[in-house]
């Protein structure tokens, strides 16, 4: 479709600029006029990061086409204030700490911003549901919602504008709201992502990614997307100079694959061209031919006698194993009045930071290969990338750019080694932005975990033994797996002083989308597994919870699991907080409801004490002394 001339005012200037008719708004904004205040996170109207006003109505720009704004007043973040001065609302949010990453913000703030327009006079409740369209990953929303309320109590007179300015610090930062140094740039859209970054003569990146969760690939025919106009290149594997392989622990994942694919989404090749759409056109036209082979999805099955081996260095798929021996088990459940069998799972679990991935590689005047990236690991990327390049480290460079969430999700170099390879080979700076889907699709997750358990107990409730298996799907590279496992089986039973334990955990490889670091790094799946035992044990011995925790935690002089001797604990601490703020009432609990999501039927357990006969899970087991 021919182009056509939009006039408009932008925060009150007047704008004309030809555009295509099938833009959207958001990327009018933001390609043409470097408004990139405005955010995209989802691209679907979700996340609440495009909102902008059009004739005074709040709008997903990412969901509004350009040609639908012709003739309106447009009104971004970036207008709300003049340079260098906040609004009411972006004191707020800067006094009470609001922004965390601050790649929401700009959204919130112009959610806020119509809030406070249409109803001044909002309670918190309504406050809260007005500001239902907007995601945040980072802050749990109470300061975002604490901002909002502060400036309406100034916008009404309840409160005076002088509680927004900065308070006087004095002696010590202690006990004092001490700023952000990061918050006015995030509260008015002028903080640079890297997908917000431009460079003159800049190119495009788009990716091609496996359709095959593992093939051999045959061939790779590149010719066709190379001839198409505006393609600057089409790079694969073959354009790697040096040593192909990176990782956390194990550097086993290629830059993109090489002789075969091993999860659906890991990038084959990629183009670099004078915009993303020729990017992605040329990308169709790239002609791969795969052999598909045996895939794995499960990690027990990866375990098996002749599963497929997903790499060659890993005949038995183990990414790694960690054992953990302490006391004598067996002479542990011997002495037990009780003894409780039981499995867990967690699942695989998405980042969705805000921030897609992005960067912009460049090789500079003194042929220094520079990469721009949200990475969360920078000084292991350039390590690695140096290798990758075959360039010695001094002509490697990384700069982090602010981190629009991250949550562990950004310590993987997935993307990285791609743009500088575009840039050395066409000398010129080239951005990538992944879209949402892409993110999803290639980007590391939570380890899904399963936990077999069987733990031993006086009457009184002391463990006297545990046994804990845990197996991990650490997907199709090894990423952060051996961490994740170190993590796991370091935390595996607790802040419980236990004489006698045995733990094993295990990630292995499969054919599904790696899994990679996350917050509480393998901590969570394992405390979830024991905190349940726990809970389950306080049942079945009529002991209240906090009270079986307590006659089990660690104290100062206890030996820990890895036979650390502790010379101070805080868990009684943390045990007293939990109690009095959850307004905890003391008692046994009782078995209420069915276990495991039953919804009543077989498998209910019914109240009982210890040596009293009642029903159980097939899956679960119990044994009484």
């Amino acid at each position: 479709m021919p182009e056509m001339t939009l006039d408009m005012r932008v925060n009150g200037r007047k704008v004309t600029r030809r555009a295509d008719p099938g833009q959207r708004l958001l990327d009018f904004l933001r390609d043409e006029l470097n408004l990139t205040g405005t955010k995209e996170g989802c691209g679907a109207g979700e996340c609440g990061t495009c909102s902008v006003f059009v004739d005074g109505k709040l709008v997903k720009s990412c969901l509004m086409p350009a040609a639908k704004a012709q003739g309106a007043d447009i009104q971004t973040v970036e207008g709300l204030a003049r340079p260098g001065e906040l609004d009411v609302l972006q004191k707020a949010f800067h006094k009470t700490g609001a922004s965390q990453c601050g790649y929401c913000i700009p959204g919130m703030v112009m959610a806020a911003t119509s809030l406070l327009r249409e109803a001044p006079e909002a309670s918190l409740d309504e406050i809260k549901e007005r500001m239902g369209g907007n995601i945040c990953r980072c802050t749990g929303y109470t300061k975002i919602i604490e901002a909002v309320a502060l400036a309406r109590d100034v916008v009404t007179g309840r409160a005076s504008p002088a509680v927004l300015e900065p308070e006087g610090v004095g002696e010590s930062y202690i006990g004092h709201n001490v700023r952000r140094l990061d918050a006015p740039s995030k509260v008015t859209g002028r903080l640079k992502y890297a997908g917000d970054m431009v460079m003159p003569g800049m190119l495009h990146m788009a990716v091609l990614r496996s359709p095959h969760a593992h093939a051999e690939i045959v061939s790779i025919d590149t010719s066709e997307a190379e001839a198409v106009e505006g393609v600057a290149c089409v790079i694969t594997s073959a354009d790697v100079p040096g040593k192909d392989g990176f990782g956390v622990f194990v550097h086993d994942q290629p830059v993109m694959a090489r002789g075969k694919v091993r999860h659906v989404g890991e990038a084959v090749a990629a183009v670099a061209a004078e915009d993303v759409a020729t990017a992605r056109r040329a990308l169709a036209k790239i002609r791969v031919e795969y052999r598909e082979l045996p895939g794995l999805f499960d990690p027990e099955d990866a375990l098996r006698p002749g599963a497929p081996v997903i790499h060659d260095y890993a005949p038995d798929n183990v990414v790694k194993h960690i054992p953990i021996r302490k006391g004598d088990v067996d002479k542990g459940f011997a002495e037990a009045d009780l003894i409780l069998e039981d499995e867990f799972s967690t699942q695989q679990v998405e980042h969705a930071y805000l921030e897609p991935e992005a960067g912009l590689a460049y090789v500079d005047a003194d042929d220094v290969v520079t990469v721009i990236s949200p990475s969360q690991n920078i000084t292991h990327h350039r390590h690695m990338l140096s290798e990758i390049i075959a360039r010695p480290i001094n002509k490697v460079r990384f700069i982090m750019s602010p981190v629009g969430g991250g949550f562990g999700g950004k310590e993987d170099m997935i993307y990285q080694g791609m743009l500088a390879l575009a840039a050395m080979k066409t000398d010129r700076p080239v951005r990538l932005v992944f879209t949402r889907e892409e993110s999803i699709i290639a980007s590391a997750k939570r380890h899904p975990s399963r936990v077999k358990y069987r733990m031993g107990l006086t009457k009184d409730g002391r463990i006297t033994a545990i046994r804990f298996e845990m197996l991990s799907d650490g997907g199709a590279y090894g990423m952060s797996s051996e961490g994740v496992m170190r993590k796991a089986a370091i935390l595996s039973c607790g802040p419980y002083e236990i004489e006698n334990l045995q733990v094993d955990t295990t990630a292995v490889y499969t054919n599904n989308t790696p899994s990679g670091a996350f917050r509480t790094f393998g901590g969570m799946q394992a405390q979830f597994a024991t905190e349940s035992m726990m809970d389950i044990a306080a049942e079945r011995l009529g002991l209240d919870p906090f009270e079986i925790r307590r006659r089990n935690m660690m104290r100062a002089g206890s030996l820990t699991h890895t036979q650390q001797r502790l010379t101070s604990a805080s868990i009684d601490r943390v045990l007293e907080a939990a109690e009095q703020a959850s307004r905890w009432e003391p008692g046994a609990p009782t078995m209420r409801g069915p276990m495991r999501g039953d919804l009543g039927g077989p498998g209910t357990r019914a109240p009982c004490t210890l040596g009293a006969r009642f029903e159980t899970p097939k899956d679960s087991k119990e044994r009484v002394a």
